[in-house]
């Protein structure tokens, strides 16, 4: 069984750095490659919101419990890696209400060894 999970930072972005770069660092170290065929071992959305220099940045991630530390070790490293941004802080926290409906739609997302 999968759970919705929430990973999220706050980022100082360099001049110049498109914010979506973010999540695109994210989604390869989650799924290979931001542009991938087939289904994602661990289905999750980005957001970045841009504010000033900085950002603020969520994945919401679906994943077996057995697995979320694991998860989370990997957007944690692709954020530390990433070029063009500086992690100021990362946390975990709840789902939020709004989030409830595409935790919804990504935990009902057929596993990777079924498609």
């Amino acid at each position: 069984m999968r759970i919705a999970f929430v990973h999220e930072a706050d980022l100082k972005l360099e001049p110049g750095t498109d914010p979506a770069a973010v999540g695109a660092a994210v989604t390869t170290a989650l799924c290979g490659h931001w542009e991938h065929d087939g289904p994602c071992r661990w289905p999750h959305n980005n957001a970045t919101e841009p504010s000033g220099e900085g950002a603020g940045f969520r994945t919401l991630f679906v994943a077996p419990a057995s697995e979320e530390d694991a998860v989370r070790e990997r957007i944690e490293h692709s954020l530390r890696a990433g070029h063009g941004w500086t992690v100021l802080e990362t946390r975990a926290r709840p789902v939020a209400p709004s989030e409830e409906p595409l935790a919804q739609r990504l935990a009902a997302t057929p596993p990777q060894s079924e498609r």
